[in-house]
């Protein structure tokens, strides 16, 4: 028992488990019940629109902290890890498709657009999607394997710096061009779509998108302590020594190159995951997810919120995408100006992000009111 409360503190403050448990309750529970038991028109009440929002936005929160990982704390900027989110919504994609079998618009037993094509029959790599758990193993294993692979083979040959981030965009430029491509067997450019449900479930039911929405909510947590944990192991310390001095870690006597593959690896999964969640709550999977600019919008929610922090990456997540669901609608041919602002004012101003903006201002807050306090004493007495 002892143990186990040594591993809570070190992984949290009491305040921060208080915070974690009241945001915890919070997504889990407030936010569903004023879905389900409030009339929308109410001033407290929460539509199934934005349900479906907060959704997709904790599934890019995940991303976030799984980058964050990577970058903040073992100095990698990944601008690839779109595709590790991709491949994770398209494992699940492939498996909705495969529960609406007869359901389609060609009542067939392949997917619509197989059937337009004029596909005889499932490619095999289609085979066994059909099993709600070989999808998630799909969603865990594939990304993990690319990842796995290409790391090896990067981290071997040591490119590093931007470098690396020169090959993980090249990386997913790669693959966006590939999977536009009809002969592929995943819908070219227009993806997987009109999915009808999951597990069983219709996914036009209210009650339905509330539970992926609280799926998302609990994978985000479970990504945030798994990464902690991470972080405040002693694979944490070497993670950060890798990325402060990589060439003095190997005079030490360990091998970076296992620390950067577990942690790059692990990352991507965490990625396959979120993209898994975001899949059946936006209702499409198409090859425009593959797209640089989208890994390269993961880079900014981290850098916004605040990178090395995890906390921040996913704070990063809510804002940037709130601001871009508000922006797109009311002034759409804006965003892409205060995008790029919003990244140059972080970069000058807040080489921190929002979270060492805060912990700043605290911190001096803390040291003014230290020495107002003694001067308080010393009149007193």
């Amino acid at each position: 028992m002892n143990a186990f409360f040594g591993f809570a503190r070190r992984l949290l403050s009491p305040r921060g488990w208080l915070v974690f448990g009241v945001l915890a309750v919070f997504g889990t529970l407030v936010i569903p019940l004023l879905n389900s038991a409030v009339a929308p028109e109410s001033a407290l009440g929460v539509s199934d629109r934005v349900i479906a929002l907060l959704g997709k936005f904790t599934c890019y929160a995940i991303a976030a902290v799984a980058l964050d990982l990577i970058w903040g704390f073992a100095g990698m900027l990944s601008l690839g890890h779109g595709v590790f989110f991709a491949l994770g919504g398209y494992a699940m994609g492939m498996y909705l498709m495969r529960a609406m079998a007869g359901q389609g618009v060609y009542r067939s037993a392949l997917p619509d657009f197989m059937v337009f094509l004029d596909w005889k029959a499932l490619p095999w790599f289609w085979r066994g999607f059909h099993n709600f758990y070989f999808a998630l193993g799909a969603v865990l294993c594939v990304p993990g394997l690319l990842a796995y692979a290409f790391g090896y083979f990067a981290f071997r040959s040591r490119i590093r710096g931007v470098y690396f981030s020169i090959i993980t965009q090249a990386l997913t430029y790669a693959l966006m061009l590939l999977f536009f491509r009809n002969d592929t067997g995943l819908g070219g450019n227009n993806g997987l779509t009109d999915f009808k449900q999951i597990y069983g479930y219709p996914l036009a039911l209210a009650a339905t998108k509330r539970a992926l929405y609280v799926a998302s909510v609990m994978a985000l947590g479970v990504t945030f302590l798994l990464c902690r944990t991470i972080v405040t192991s002693k694979a944490g310390r070497v993670l950060r020594a890798v990325r402060d001095a990589e060439s003095r870690v190997m005079f030490l006597g360990y091998d970076p190159r296992s620390y950067k593959l577990f942690a790059w690896t692990f990352s991507a999964v965490l990625c396959g995951v979120a993209g898994a969640l975001y899949v059946p709550q936006v209702g499409i999977i198409n090859p425009s997810e593959l797209q640089p600019s989208n890994s390269i919008e993961m880079a900014i929610w981290t850098a916004v919120g605040g990178r090395g922090t995890l906390v921040g990456a996913a704070l990063g997540a809510f804002v940037v995408n709130g601001a871009k669901s508000w922006f797109t609608v009311a002034l759409p041919e804006l965003w892409l100006y205060v995008l790029g602002a919003l990244f140059i004012t972080v970069t000058l101003f807040l080489p921190d992000g929002i979270v060492g903006a805060v912990g700043r201002v605290l911190e001096k807050r803390g040291k003014t009111a230290v020495p107002k306090a003694a001067a308080a004493g010393g009149t007193a007495s």
